[in-house]
Formats: C-alpha cells, structure tokens, sequence
C-alpha cells in the first residue's frame, strides 16, 4: 500500500488558497468514462457518498480559521494500492471502490488522527475523498486509487494538523503534537491486512523498503536474510504434506494387496 502526501505547489495542490483546484482536478476522470457509458464515484467523506463538489469546496474552504494568509489550508493525500491488494479488495471496480471507501474510514482516517498526537479521533478531522481509476503513464490492469482533501483545522475549526511537520508528539515549545508518519505508514499497512486478510510478503511491507532504503548494510543485509527465509518457507513443503505425497506415490506404483493375493493364487492354480 503507497500512501503519500503530494508537496503544495504552484499547481494543483497548492494549498495556501481555495481548494477549487484540487477539487476539479479530482473530477476530470469523471467525463470521459461517463461518455463510455461507466459508472464513476462521487466525493465521499467519513459517513456519506455522493456529495457535491460545491459542498467539498465550500467546508474546506470555510474551516480556515486564524490562519494566515500564505499558511496551509488543506493538504491532499494519495492511497494507492498495488494490483495485487486491489485484487483482494473485490474483483470489480464497484467492490473495490466500496472497499477503498471502507479502508480509508475504518483505517487510513483514524490512524491519521492518533498519529496527529493531538488526542483527536477520526471524527474529529474534516475531509473528502475521490476515486480515481484509471493512472497516466501505467501499464497495470488496475488502477483504482484515491484522492482525499484534508483541512488544516479540525471538526471544531480550532486545532492545525499537518501531517508534513517533522515534529512528532512534542510537548515543549511553539508546536504541540507533531505527526508520525512512520507509523501511520506501518499502522495503516497492518490495518490492510486485517480487514481484507491479505497475507502480506514481507518484501511487499513498508518495514522492508524503509529498511532497504534508509538503514544501514547490516540491517538491510539482514532483512534480505529473513526475506529469503520466508521464501523459502512458502515454497518448502510441511512434513505433514511431504507424508502424505509419499503414500500418494506409493500407492500410484504399487497394486493393491488383493490383486497381488489373485495373482499368486492364480500361479498356484496352474
């Protein structure tokens, strides 16, 4: 599972405005597969689907309170699945759009609460979502991802979150809080697996590419270590199927005890 948070820019996410850019970037799938004739997916939040673009930009864009004006008003988060999650997710567009949705209020939104550090729950933080499913630039077969908007402020338009600060649950000082995305990444991956029972290759987690990517050699050395480990274990058979394969070839090779007993009763005969 990828999830990231896009950089404010200049463009589509910049965030010191109106989400209205955001926003129509969102819906410009929408068009072309209604043309075809396919179903596409409305905005959707914690607790309701087909909701209004108008609606998206109007609470985002109201819920600025006390910020300045150059200060972040929202940030935009991508939830990204790997063809094989989408694949345990549904084996249609619709089940796994129902599914995306499920996964960001049960998992993604409430672990993105907790790690604010702010004693918040997913209730108390505003945002939409939008389904996307098709990609630019992809050869996979599937695509689905998702697009969520986030405010800065909370449900009560009193407290800032940022998951971009690098402040993580600091009790001193201008910011209270902070944001651990680690393990918001780790939290969010497990969360997965739980609810769709995805039994997840080690190579496939997030401990395994932070590893590769920002620890040392013996520590990488290592995860590849339990990584062959675990191959290995998959494709070695158990002892309790090695027994069993071996009585299936002995008995596909030798007769059965009654037609040898006919056949020596036969040499008798004779």
């Amino acid at each position: 599972m990828n999830i990231d948070f896009p950089p404010p820019s200049k463009g589509t996410y910049n965030n010191a405005g109106s989400s209205r850019k955001l926003c129509n970037y969102c819906e410009h799938e929408d068009m072309e597969r209604m043309e075809q004739g396919i179903y596409t997916e409305s905005f959707f939040n914690l607790t309701n689907d087909n909701i209004y673009k108008s609606q998206v930009i109007k609470d985002i864009d109201g819920n600025i309170g006390q910020l300045l004006k150059t200060d972040a008003k929202f940030y935009a988060i991508h939830v990204s699945p790997s063809e094989k999650e989408l694949r345990a997710m549904g084996s249609t567009e619709q089940e796994q759009a129902e599914a995306m949705k499920r996964y960001i209020r049960e998992v993604v939104i409430p672990e993105y609460a907790k790690n604010s550090n702010k004693g918040l729950s997913a209730e108390d933080i505003k945002l939409y979502g939008k389904i996307h499913f098709s990609r630019d630039r992809s050869n996979n077969e599937l695509n689905m991802h998702c697009h969520l908007i986030v405010s800065r402020k909370d449900q009560t338009n009193k407290k800032k979150l940022s998951p971009l600060t690098n402040h993580k649950d600091t009790k001193k000082g201008a910011i209270k809080g902070g944001f651990d995305r680690k393990n918001l990444f780790r939290q969010t991956e497990q969360g997965f697996d739980r609810l769709f029972s995805y039994n997840r290759p080690l190579n496939e987690s997030f401990e395994y590419y932070n590893t590769m990517k920002n620890s040392s050699i013996s520590d990488q050395l290592n995860m590849q270590e339990r990584q062959i480990k675990q191959e290995t274990a998959r494709t070695q058979p158990t002892p309790q199927n090695t027994v069993s394969n071996e009585k299936e070839e002995k008995q596909a090779v030798s007769p059965p005890k009654k037609e040898k007993k006919q056949e020596r009763n036969k040499g008798i005969k004779r």
